[in-house]
């Protein structure tokens, strides 16, 4: 039985809830999660927490992500994406390479996105992507993003290849086909493949057939990233075994239960991993109206 995340190379052409349905099957436990979705095209990182990761999930610092993505110029869908109903289609033979560099410097840093109708924001209750399906269209407030850095892999018209580090929350869809209004010739993605998001990079993805032998094999652990390693961005505050013993109980440490000076938690600091022998404890909350240091208030326990 694992505890944590298993990052999923997910495949194209299936949702990320049946790559959440296999690996329960795979695993032989319920409690299993993502979190994030991935477009059914798209490909790449998926993290899946299972079991007590599911615990570490609101904590995570997922607020970066890397995709490398494929444009088609020349073309607008109703999806935004290469797998929708084609609505325009222009000319594109005079974009250059100077004019896609151009472009991506205006949409890099702080921008605002319209959500796609094609998505699982919800509207009145109901995800927008069912109400396209139903042929309905509604206003969306735009929403800030920051795209970090937009980068040119190749060109080749009208195939775009870019490199997009963005905040959580970006469309990349949206991204690609704001691109391709500002170009005039409209633009639609062909490929997505999120390489990292927050922790979760893609050298560690591994795919549902070779998690299916590990398992099979009894070498699924391997696989396993803990709660301890997927929080590691939180400051770590070891506890001694009298503040285990108290934590096991549910009750908040105090700072003489722990191998940390308090002074030497940085003012500020929201949150902070409990810890003892390496293995996450619990998820605490600092209380700045502890005096003459914050309090250690318990927020999650993972025993």
């Amino acid at each position: 039985m694992i505890h944590g995340f298993v990052v999923i190379d997910k495949p194209a052409g299936i949702t990320s809830h049946d790559v959440v349905s296999r690996v329960r099957r795979i695993l032989g436990t319920r409690k299993v999660g993502h979190t994030g979705t991935l477009d059914p095209f798209a490909t790449g990182v998926l993290p899946i927490a299972v079991n007590d990761g599911t615990k570490a999930i609101p904590f995570l610092d997922e607020g970066v992500k890397c995709y490398e993505a494929v444009m088609q110029l020349g073309v607008a869908t109703d999806t935004l994406d290469m797998t929708g109903k084609v609505l325009r289609e222009s000319g594109f033979s005079a974009v250059s390479e100077p004019q896609l560099l151009d472009v991506f410097e205006k949409f890099t840093g702080p921008i605002l996105q319209i959500p796609p109708m094609y998505s699982a924001i919800k509207q009145g209750g109901q995800p927008l992507y069912k109400l396209a399906r139903l042929g309905q269209e509604v206003e969306r407030a735009a929403r800030p993003v920051e795209i970090h850095a937009i980068e040119l892999l190749a060109f080749t018209s009208p195939f775009v290849s870019i490199r997009v580090t963005c905040s959580r929350g970006t469309y990349v869809r949206t991204l690609a086909d704001d691109i391709g209004a500002t170009l005039g010739c409209g633009a639609a993605l062909k490929e997505l493949r999120r390489t990292a998001s927050g922790p979760f990079a893609i050298g560690a993805a591994h795919t549902l057939d070779s998690l299916q032998r590990a398992a099979d094999e009894g070498s699924v652990a391997s696989f396993s990233v803990t709660p301890y390693g997927a929080l590691a961005h939180l400051v770590d505050i070891p506890l001694v075994d009298a503040g285990l013993a108290k934590v096991s109980c549910g009750r908040s440490p105090l700072w003489h239960e722990t191998t940390v000076q308090a002074a030497a938690v940085a003012a500020g600091t929201e949150y902070v991993r409990l810890s003892h022998n390496g293995i996450l404890v619990a998820v605490a909350r600092m209380d700045e109206r502890g005096d003459p240091f914050p309090d250690i208030v318990l927020k999650r326990v993972f025993m």
